[in-house]
């Protein structure tokens, strides 16, 4: 079943004929399955059909019941089109709870709207929101869409939590000489096969599939749940054919997509030499161009020509002043070949908590495109889409995962670097000078790195009133009177500052004594997820480095009265220490703490200790400072 939140370029549609009863009438369903479901798949027959190396299609028919109000987004038929991938005609029937038809829906009555970022059109997209006051509601859903070209086979989504099915399968059938390869993933299914010497055909088959539990922090939606993956051995696209049976070979055929557009004029391979002409290592002429790419180039997406895979040529690109991934990283290496140094391009699967491609599964995963520059010791990688990301250095939307490199001879899949805790730091240190009526005036030096850096300098580009927005709700600071938020000059370093007036400080006061958090932030403010039965690894955005020193300036004639005490745990995967002091010179109180993240991926086997960890920091952090008047 096709449901929007898969998010895939290729469809999951339908075929006519049921090969048994189906009933509308939710009760007929066992009890079994409806227990704890939100969605029931009553039937589903899937038929992928490759007719030739130039063509395919794929039918589906569909009757599935949303049992409850958590189950609308099932409601949705949403599909993604272009000139080389055609909707056909839609049948969408819906049925009530006792099986009458509601109403029936055809592709005319659908809203098909392009999509894109107004430079190029990117496609469209056909969409159709069924309006339901009352549950459950059945759909019967059919539909075929038909592709000029066979890059893409697409998969079969068995199940995704809360849902459950009674009879769903899927049939591919491609010819002999082609044939298709497949991988199995969070499920062990065997298709059936026969081959009659012209076509190969595969089905896949499952029937009373009780409901899984949903886990947050999983890896990314197509990665944690059942499904079977297609590949092609031999495919075309656009009127391009290509050999994707090992990536050596499908790196032959990206090559040969780029050829010719890496050329630069003649004056702009003057303008890269005078610009590297003082450089003392190769090491830093490529930095010196990445930061002019930084500076003067902006990214923007464009999907056009071969289904995005092919860039405009580096001369376009110099002219525009902007290209998206595949295009800024092709004017990169241009760049970088004009003053003779060779770099690679790196097609990759950009996510955040994306898994990395199987080595042992050539396909078409990737979704971005970055650069590598081969060193003697460690090769350099490239972001050319941010104007932010230090040199260098890749986001967490590309590491820990593998990049085919596009080489003279194809295709290389390698790893890209693994994160470290020390690519991600936050390092704060607050002075608030407390006043006898529990107003303050505050200043906070932040010096961050990695991810962190991003989300500064997205503070810091913003509007006042984002800003604040970003202070009080990205950063957990308490709501400021007034405020400034700034960045200061110190080389090497990203460094801003945080100036505040806040009308009152203390959380509340007894008597003479007067309780104070331990700073004015949550350095860290969030409850993970139950660890009761995890079956999925937990994926946190990537490992890092936080730490704080908040210093109170207590107003004249106020002492401390308790102060929390110091504190240290750890896991395999984390540690913890906080301390505070009280300096009687400086009429001061001092808290420091500091957190480590080792790894962002955490094995659900050890998640439950990873959870006590982060819930007892947000215990400690609780406690107080208390003060009072002498």
């Amino acid at each position: 079943m096709k449901i929007v939140f898969c998010l895939i370029l290729y469809s999951s549609v339908c075929v006519a004929g049921l090969s048994q009863n189906i009933s509308y009438d939710l009760a007929a369903i066992p009890d079994s399955l409806k227990k704890n479901a939100n969605v029931v798949v009553q039937f589903e027959n899937q038929v992928f059909t490759v007719s030739d190396i130039d063509n395919a299609s794929l039918h589906v028919r569909s009757i599935y019941t949303v049992v409850n109000e958590d189950g609308k987004y099932a409601l949705r038929f949403s599909e993604h089109t272009t000139k080389f991938i055609e909707l056909n005609d839609v049948e969408l029937k819906v049925y009530d709870a006792f099986g009458k038809l509601i109403s029936k829906h055809k592709k005319k009555e659908m809203v098909t709207q392009a999509f894109g970022e107004g430079l190029v059109d990117d496609g469209y997209v056909t969409s159709f929101s069924v309006n339901a006051s009352n549950f459950p509601v059945t759909i019967d859903l059919s539909y075929e869409m038909k592709y000029k070209g066979t890059l893409f086979y697409p998969p079969f989504h068995i199940v995704y939590p809360e849902m459950s099915v009674l009879h769903s399968s899927y049939t591919a059938k491609v010819p002999s000489s082609l044939d298709l390869r497949y991988k199995e993933k969070n499920i062990k299914l065997q298709p059936e096969t026969k081959d009659d010497g012209k076509t190969k055909t595969y089905t896949w088959r499952v029937q009373n599939l009780v409901p899984m539990q949903h886990e947050d922090g999983g890896a990314e939606y197509n990665d944690r749940y059942p499904v079977i993956e297609f590949a092609p051995n031999k495919f075309s696209i656009y009127g391009y054919t290509g050999d994707l049976s090992s990536w050596q070979q499908y790196g032959v055929w990206i090559k040969q997509l780029y050829n010719g557009l890496d050329a630069l004029p003649d004056e702009r391979k003057a303008f890269f030499a005078d610009l590297v002409k003082n450089a003392t290592s190769d090491r830093e002429k490529i930095r010196l161009i990445y930061e002019y790419l930084q500076k003067n180039f902006r990214y923007v997406s464009i999907q056009l020509g071969i289904g995005g895979f092919k860039p405009f040529s580096a001369k376009f690109t110099d002219e525009k002043k902007y290209g998206d991934c595949k295009g800024l990283s092709n004017y990169m290496k241009a760049a970088l070949n004009s003053v003779g140094i060779q770099s690679n391009l790196a097609i990759i699967n950009a996510g955040y908590n994306s898994i990395p491609v199987d080595p042992g599964f050539p396909h078409q995963g990737f979704n971005h495109v970055i650069l590598c520059v081969p060193q003697k010791q460690d090769s350099i990688w490239l972001e050319c889409t941010s104007s932010t990301i230090d040199f260098a250095e890749l986001s967490t939307f590309t590491e820990n995962r593998y990049a085919l490199l596009i080489t003279e001879n194809g295709g290389v899949l390698v790893p890209t670097p693994a994160s470290k805790p020390n690519s991600n730091v936050q390092s704060t240190v607050t002075t608030i000078r407390l006043k006898e009526d529990g107003s303050a005036d505050t200043e906070t030096i932040f010096r961050s790195k990695g991810e962190f850096k991003e989300v500064m300098n997205g503070i810091l580009r913003s509007k006042l009133d984002e800003q604040k927005e970003g202070i009080v709700l990205g950063l957990s600071f308490k709501q400021p009177d007034n405020f400034e938020f700034t960045k200061r000059e110190d080389p090497g370093t990203f460094v801003t500052g945080l100036k505040m007036e806040i009308e009152k400080v203390p959380d509340f006061t007894a008597g003479s004594k007067i309780f104070l958090s331990q700073r004015i932030y949550k350095i860290w403010n969030r409850k993970l997820p139950r660890s009761e039965n995890r079956k999925l690894d937990y994926y946190f955005r990537f490992p890092f480095e936080l730490s704080d020193t908040t210093i109170y300036v207590l107003p004249e004639g106020y002492k401390t009265d308790a102060l929390p005490p110091a504190k240290e745990f750890k896991t395999a995967f984390s540690s913890y220490t906080a301390k505070s002091w009280y300096d009687e010179a400086k009429k001061s109180v001092y808290t420091s703490v500091q957190i480590i993240l080792k790894q962002h991926v955490i094995p659900a086997a050890k998640y439950g200790e990873v959870k006590k960890f982060f819930d007892d920091i947000l215990v400690n952090d609780g406690q107080k400072i208390v003060v009072k008047k002498e």
